[in-house]
């Protein structure tokens, strides 16, 4: 055990350290590091003066391997999350600084101009990619990436493409334990709002709700479904559908924290007691989970070791220059309880007459 705090106490200060010091957000410091202009002179003597006060290098083992050119990554994005986005940024780069390499952010958007961002970044001499969802998936994007053979890490999608690296969990399994969950705790009108349609990702969540239902007996219910988009303002809408039902759901599983959080709005303002009326879960274990009240339980996707894990792989599989790096890998997750959720409410039977 002491030798392990001592590891601690010596381990060297990371890009995230240097961004608490300067009181800045990691973005920050990665573009003050990158040398890049976009900086406010105040703000880079801040960053500079913390660099300096923690003694803060990259890894001088991964810049040795990195050889003469230092590697550039680039990292796709357009996720309505925050709370994903957030978490996501901080694994990469933090990864991004330990492997020696630069990483350069895009926001683009599905459907407007994420091709000609991914060929911007292709002409800049980019050496890999990192995509998150829901770019992870986008054809068009993939297409173009595939053609300048840019290697990619697609994150978090349900289905991988055998011709790229991929990091992600088990969606199926983790809703089908959730919503075992949600069962033992008495529930068996359990709604479900789904995900973005163009994501396999989603696919997987509501197959694992489904089949918790079948395991248990329990006859799956359409009307008990509506969709969402990942967005707290879908959740709304989705909550809003099933809670307007005149035999409405007992529980009700989201599948990411935004639309979860949006539930737990709906049932407020319906003057609805979470969890004494309405059961209310999520996806993904965000900021946001742990942000409003009732805390929500929800399954824990570890996003920012996905990033990291995302940025290391390509960095490998980069300097390997042999296609060796393994290509796919699945991450464990876990279902966090918090207090969301409890055993449904006997009510007292109807009266005759």
């Amino acid at each position: 055990m002491s030798q392990r705090t001592t590891r601690r106490t010596r381990s060297a200060p990371t890009i995230s350290d240097v961004a608490k010091a300067a009181g800045v957000s990691l973005m920050t410091v990665s573009r003050v590091i990158n040398g890049e202009n976009n900086v406010r002179p105040a703000t880079r003597e801040a960053v500079n003066a913390a660099i300096a006060a923690l003694n803060y290098a990259p890894n001088p083992a991964a810049r040795s391997l990195a050889g003469a050119a230092q590697i550039r990554i680039g990292m796709l994005y357009s996720n309505p999350s925050a709370g994903f986005l957030s978490e996501f940024l901080l694994g990469s780069l933090d990864q991004a600084s330990r492997s020696d390499v630069q990483i350069i952010v895009e926001k683009c958007e599905i459907g407007e101009h994420e091709v000609e961002v991914a060929r911007h970044l292709i002409d800049g001499g980019i050496d890999g990619i990192v995509l998150p969802p829901p770019l992870c998936e986008a054809d068009a994007v993939l297409a173009v990436l595939n053609q300048a053979r840019i290697p990619t890490v697609l994150v978090a999608s349900g289905e991988p493409r055998e011709a790229m690296l991929a990091v992600r969990i088990d969606d199926r399994t983790a809703a089908l334990e959730m919503t075992r969950h949600i069962m033992t705790l008495g529930h068996q009108r359990i709604g479900f709002i789904r995900g973005n349609p163009n994501l396999t990702a989603s696919d997987r969540r509501f197959e694992g709700y489904r089949a918790a239902l079948e395991e248990a007996g329990i006859a799956f219910d359409e009307a008990l479904v509506t969709q969402g988009l990942y967005t707290y303002r879908s959740g709304l809408d989705a909550a809003e559908r099933l809670l307007e039902r005149d035999d409405p759901p007992s529980a009700i599983f989201a599948s990411n924290d935004d639309m979860a959080a949006a539930t737990v709005a709906v049932a407020h303002r319906r003057g609805l007691d979470v969890p004494g009326d309405l059961t209310v879960v999520g996806f993904d274990d965000t900021t946001l989970a742990t942000a409003i009240w009732p805390e929500l339980t929800t399954i824990h996707q570890p996003i920012a070791d996905m990033a990291r894990a995302a940025v290391e792989l390509l960095v490998s599989a980069l300097r390997r220059q042999t296609g060796e790096a393994e290509p796919h890998r699945l991450l464990d997750f876990s279902l966090i309880r918090r207090q969301s959720d409890a055993a449904p409410r006997r009510r007292p039977p109807a009266r005759l007459g």
